[in-house]
């Protein structure tokens, strides 16, 4: 996060070849090289003790939640409300029912758009986002503002890739029902002052829906301190398995709104007449869920934390400046997002290379990077590039890391110029 650090060496800081070790999949070699794995924007791989939760429970534990009374599904019913509490602690939410489970950070921001859209957003009314956001805190306001007649306004960022602060407030006003933010840029690694933000749509009484689906991994997060009405992640960003995600919400707010899907343990009773809704946070939890997937969440949040989050936030901030500097040295090498608040994201441009081109020059020398939009077209659309490329970091990487990637770039340099 751009922190002072003159005294320190990473070894200092934090013990990543140990970190390294849990890790199975990152000690393999691709097209004969070992594998550097720099891709941890779209998705992290998962410690040996995520990969044991999800299948003990297949071996012995696998039955429904919620539902039966003999001991299996007992005792699955018992590890899935334990990942829910682990995750409660994790974001220091102030109740277990303000946890939600959904498939990922897409579906609870889905969720929110529809249930909260349903009962608060009217034709007239305006939804905010910024010019940063991910697709998937996008495209389901512009399907509310269809159906609702509300419109989308849009909060620009700076060429740095900040937040432009004197224009959101402005574009605060009684119009507007809803903020929805990113935490972190999974484009720019820009870490946004959240808790300002908050605050300030707070003093209009306005509520705030953070997509923090990249932030949980790096930064520590507290959704009482940030005051978020609403806070969403996805498991596999942060060591977990997919098709797993949280959506957060205040219990006052959560109580307010109806259910999003209809179906089996989402209910207290049915009737062809009437049917009474479970209490939340059942009441938006409709059919079996991913029960594995949970566990396996719950396991890579305590693993999470049996390191230090300050060290971690230390030493990836360490790496990331040994990484922009040496990318700054590359001729014709433009870094898109220079905030000051940043996280190990690093997009880049290379003068009159295709950033997929480079990628498939970085592949076969084992380096893993992503080429493309990333699901932020309006930010490619803001510095007027078709797409760049990518690195995203850990704290499973390591300086060797980066030395591999530069001497992969020189090579993709050579062979395109």
């Amino acid at each position: 996060m751009n922190t002072d650090i003159k005294t320190q060496t990473p070894t200092d800081i934090f013990n990543a070849a140990k970190a390294r070790l849990d890790f199975p999949a990152l000690h393999q070699e691709v097209h004969g090289r070992p594998l550097v794995y720099l891709d941890n924007a779209a998705t992290t791989h998962k410690p040996a003790s995520v990969i044991e939760a999800v299948n003990r429970f297949y071996q012995r534990d696998n039955s429904n939640v919620h539902r039966g009374v003999h001991y299996l599904s007992q005792k699955a019913t018992g590890q899935y409300e334990r990942a829910r509490e682990t995750v409660k602690r994790f974001i220091n939410a102030s109740d277990q029912s303000e946890i939600i489970f959904t498939r990922g950070a897409t579906e609870s921001v889905n969720l929110i758009a529809q249930t909260y859209g349903r009962n608060f957003i009217r034709a007239g009314d305006e939804i905010l986002i910024s010019e940063m956001e991910h697709h998937s805190n996008i495209v389901p306001w512009q399907i509310l503002c269809e159906q609702t007649g509300a419109t989308l306004k849009i909060i620009p960022f700076t060429d740095s890739g900040e937040i432009d602060l004197n224009v959101y407030q402005k574009l605060l006003n009684p119009q507007v029902k809803l903020v929805g933010i990113v935490h972190l840029s999974n484009t720019l690694g820009t870490i946004n002052p959240v808790t300002e933000m908050v605050k300030m749509a707070h003093a209009q009484e306005i509520p705030v829906l953070i997509d923090g689906a990249q932030s949980v991994a790096h930064i520590p997060v507290d959704v009482q301190a940030i005051d978020a009405d609403f806070f969403v992640f996805s498991g596999h960003k942060v060591f977990g398995p997919t098709g797993i995600g949280v959506l957060y919400g205040k219990l006052d707010w959560l109580k307010q709104l109806p259910p999003y899907q209809g179906g089996g343990d989402m209910i207290h009773s049915v009737t062809f007449e009437k049917t009474i809704y479970a209490d939340v946070p059942h009441k938006f939890e409709a059919g079996t869920p991913n029960i594995a997937g949970a566990i396996g969440l719950g396991a890579a949040l305590e693993y999470l934390t049996s390191w230090s989050m300050d060290e971690i936030v230390r030493y990836e901030d360490d790496l990331l400046r040994y990484a922009t500097a040496k990318l700054r040295n590359v001729e014709g090498l433009s870094i898109i997002g220079e905030a000051q608040a940043k996280a190990g994201v690093l997009s880049f441009a290379l003068e009159d290379i295709h950033p997929h081109d480079i990628g498939t020059i970085l592949d076969m020398e084992g380096v893993a990077v992503r080429t493309g939009h990333h699901c932020t077209q309006p930010i490619m659309d803001h510095y007027q590039i078709p797409a760049t490329t990518r690195a995203s970091l850990a704290f499973y990487n390591n300086r060797a890391d980066i030395d591999a990637l530069m001497q992969a770039l020189q090579k993709a340099i050579e062979v395109f110029r």
